[in-house]
């Protein structure tokens, strides 16, 4: 009779994650000034996306018999020279600040993730001129663009979107690549290129993954810097213009009444202010949740 044979250990597999990015939210709202930037973008959401029933007034309504009010039962947040309510021009105002944020990051991201990629994988002197001519957009800040851009296509909320997207771009491509030149030498990447898979599907399937996480937090913190710019151009006239209102003119045309009625501009540079700092404390704890090695790098 002979002895049975030993069993095989059974080889247990550890349960996949299917939501990873659960356990990433998990751990930014576990930070406390994460958590209250999650709070005041989900709230400039809220009010961008039901600004036309939340508003108690038409923003270009006048009320003549109440111009520069201050705070009331009627104008939470008082009135324009014009009468205009203020708490509605602020409102309305959220959507341009998200629109050019989002559409200036997207530029910068969907223009300097690819050039950032073609650097890192031919480099040489592909290399070389990508980023010599990403050093020289460095050199024009976007306000220079925006009126050089402006004097050629009229102030209009394309025209900010652009000038902020272009000056985006230099650090998305920067990015890509600092990251991607370590993930270019990995022994993976040379088993891909001895299975002969091409140079496009290498950067698209395992260098710009292993760039994600950098790009992101670069991206939210780029819209807080997208935000502050838009509103300077609204400030210095060439961004989008009256009637429409945004936090850059509300301030321009609160600007000689600050003596009279500092409340016209107190308020739109809270506003300011709050976003802003909204997107640079979520961006910090962003970096320090993907990537902890990223930690006072990324600026």
């Amino acid at each position: 009779m002979t002895d049975a044979a030993p069993a095989l250990p059974t080889i247990t597999h550890a349960p996949r994650r299917r939501w990873p990015w659960l356990a990433v939210a998990a751990k930014l709202l576990a930070v406390p000034q994460a958590a209250f930037g999650v709070v005041v973008i989900a709230v400039i959401v809220f009010c961008a996306l039901l600004a036309p029933w939340i508003t108690p007034y038409d923003p270009q309504a006048m009320d003549f018999k109440r111009m520069m009010a201050g705070i009331s039962a009627d104008h939470l947040l008082g009135s324009d020279r014009m009468g205009r309510d203020t708490l509605s021009r602020l409102i309305v105002g959220t959507q341009t600040a998200l629109i050019v944020s989002l559409g200036a990051v997207g530029i910068g991201v969907l223009v300097g993730a690819p050039l950032g990629l073609i650097s890192v994988y031919f480099r040489g002197w592909t290399d070389d001129v990508v980023m010599r001519f990403m050093d020289a957009l460095v050199v024009f800040p976007s306000l220079l663009v925006a009126v050089g851009l402006a004097a050629v296509m009229g102030s209009s909320i394309g025209t900010v979107i652009l000038a902020i997207g272009i000056a985006n771009v230099p650090w998305m491509a920067r990015i890509v690549r600092s990251q991607g030149l370590a993930v270019r030498e990995q022994d993976f990447i040379a088993s891909a290129e001895a299975g002969g898979l091409s140079r496009l599907r290498i950067m698209a399937r395992h260098i710009l993954p292993n760039t994600v996480a950098p790009l992101i937090v670069q991206a939210t913190l780029s819209m807080g810097y997208a935000v502050l710019t838009e509103a300077a151009l609204g400030f210095i006239g060439v961004g989008v213009q009256p009637p429409t209102p945004t936090w850059g003119n509300m301030l321009q045309q609160a600007f000689p009444l600050l003596q009279q009625q500092p409340l016209l501009s107190i308020v739109p540079g809270v506003a300011i202010f709050l976003m802003v700092l909204a997107f640079n404390f979520v961006g910090d704890a962003l970096r320090d949740v993907l990537d902890p090695r990223l930690k006072g790098v990324i600026h």
